[in-house]
């Protein structure tokens, strides 16, 4: 890890796709978890002593019993949440929305780092967001973006609950509503003083996104809405960071106060494109006149740690290992021989095993033996890769339902390393300027040093162009039978 400290106002604490941040602190240590989407294991989990540096230390939802399945479908599986210490425990709601049924997911723990409990569900809360926070007599109260089953209308909801069953103590009813933005969710409470505050996103998580907040003298309300609302946004800036909101706060060791938010870092010509997916940044906060007052800038960053060069010795698959609507089981195992025999998942797509994509430059490299391939993809949909099978490497694109090979090459030795890396863009247009956030450049060394078989305009494998709520993720995958990977390797440039 090199390069010097950035401000925080424009450098994530955990880059990639880290969306939804919420963050509790238990002595000197504190600790961030993540939405994840289809993604499984869900929920990361990081750790931090001084807010600025974080390292994974588990997956929370780490059993299908804890995260169903569902349908499995790309943007769906685990939204926001809300991670909590209270008596002697860590507290973790979160929504599964490809598991409508369950409504909201409890789990809770001794060590954060896990085993996290079996789940209790919260089935009358119907939607998304779920906070959970408790008053001075111990009294436990749910708030989500939603509706009640079998109930009607929609907004920020609250009830009392029970925890060890997941039933409400009499009827959910709603709260403070937000200023009137679209998409009011994320909410938040918090005791500070004598007054409990309320926070919630609204906006939308695009360009408009804002943070919002409101106070009273009791978890239930009523709320004054802060005068000064929005308290936090980059609407209408010209900002490199954008999309600010769904954010969280946490008291420091010192005493102060911070908050994390999520963001989005865009590139290329208008409208601009995000590629990484939601980010993780931090902010100081200071209280003036009984208001939160953001302070972006206060902290400086150091770059993170992001490259690895993993020859999966371990019995497992490590924490950065994440399969989309399945299980790493399930498409990876260990080679008697070193590295991982690849496997087509149970539908008889290519069994993918990813890893987030966390930089804006970057260069991965997978060396397989056999078979195997190489992809870049923001969902099932949109991805480019490198696919090593019978004696040849293709490059290979799809972007909605195109699926185009761009190149190919004979490779008659038995393995290959496939090479997947970021380019500047060379795409000119109007003014002219460069169009797409970047260029993605394939190539594969077959024994003879390393061949381009593929460059495309990053711009299709972003938000804007594939949509959706996830970032860019790197994959290893099976090309039929005999597929074996030995080494993945990823480096920031």
């Amino acid at each position: 890890m090199q390069g010097s400290r950035v401000s925080s106002a424009e450098r994530p604490i955990v880059p990639g796709f880290h969306p939804d941040p919420t963050i509790c602190r238990v002595g000197e240590d504190y600790y961030l978890a993540h939405s994840s989407f289809e993604y499984f294991p869900g929920a990361p989990i990081h750790h931090s002593r001084d807010l600025v540096s974080w390292t994974q230390i588990g997956n929370i939802l780490d059993r299908r019993e804890q995260f169903r399945r569902g349908d499995g479908r790309p943007s769906g599986g685990i939204y926001g949440s809300t991670l909590r210490f209270h008596d002697g425990r860590f507290w973790f709601v979160t929504t599964n929305v490809g598991d409508a049924g369950s409504g909201q997911t409890i789990v809770t723990a001794e060590d954060p780092a896990g085993a996290w409990s079996e789940p209790v569900f919260v089935r009358e809360a119907v939607g998304i967001d779920p906070d959970l926070c408790w008053d001075a007599d111990g009294e436990c109260y749910l708030t989500w973006k939603g509706t009640v089953r079998d109930g009607e209308g929609e907004g920020i909801l609250q009830g009392r609950l029970d925890t060890a069953t997941g039933k409400f103590k009499g009827e959910p009813y709603p709260v403070w509503q937000g200023i009137g933005l679209a998409a009011a969710e994320a909410p938040h409470l918090y005791r500070v003083g004598e007054r409990w505050y309320l926070m919630l996103a609204e906006g939308g998580t695009e360009r408009g996104h804002t943070v919002t907040i409101a106070r009273g003298d009791s978890p239930r309300g009523p709320f004054e809405p802060c005068p000064a609302n929005p308290v936090f946004t980059h609407r209408s800036t010209a900002h490199p960071v954008q999309n600010t909101g769904h954010a969280d706060l946490v008291r420091t060791v010192d005493g102060d106060w911070a908050a994390v938010y999520l963001a989005v870092r865009p590139g290329g010509f208008t409208p601009q494109f995000h590629v990484l997916g939601r980010e993780t940044f931090l902010a100081g906060v200071d209280w003036v006149e009984g208001w939160p007052v953001f302070d972006e800038a206060r902290f400086e960053v150091p770059p993170s740690d992001t490259a690895f060069d993993d020859d999966f010795a371990s019995p497992a698959p490590g924490l950065r290992w994440v399969v989309p609507g399945g299980e790493p089981e399930a498409v990876a195992a260990r080679h008697p021989d070193g590295g991982l025999t690849l496997r087509d998942a149970p539908d008889g797509s290519p069994g993918l095993l990813c890893a987030r994509v966390r930089d804006l430059a970057w260069s991965a490299e997978a060396a397989c033996s056999g078979a195997g391939r190489l992809r870049l993809l923001i969902d099932d949909r949109h991805w480019y890769e490198l696919v090593f099978e019978g004696g040849r490497v293709r490059a290979v694109a799809r972007i909605g339902p195109v699926a185009h090979e761009l190149g190919s090459a004979p490779c008659p030795g038995g393995t290959a390393v496939l090479r997947i890396e970021t380019a500047e863009p060379e795409t000119e247009g109007v003014s002219p300027t460069r169009i797409g956030p970047d260029d993605i450049v394939l190539s594969f060394d077959g024994g003879a040093g390393f061949g381009e078989l593929g460059r495309l305009d990053g711009r299709y494998l972003s938000t804007e162009v594939a949509t959706g709520f996830t970032g860019r993720m790197l994959a290893i995958g099976s090309a039929g039978e005999g597929s074996r990977v030995l080494r993945a390797v990823y480096e920031p440039r």
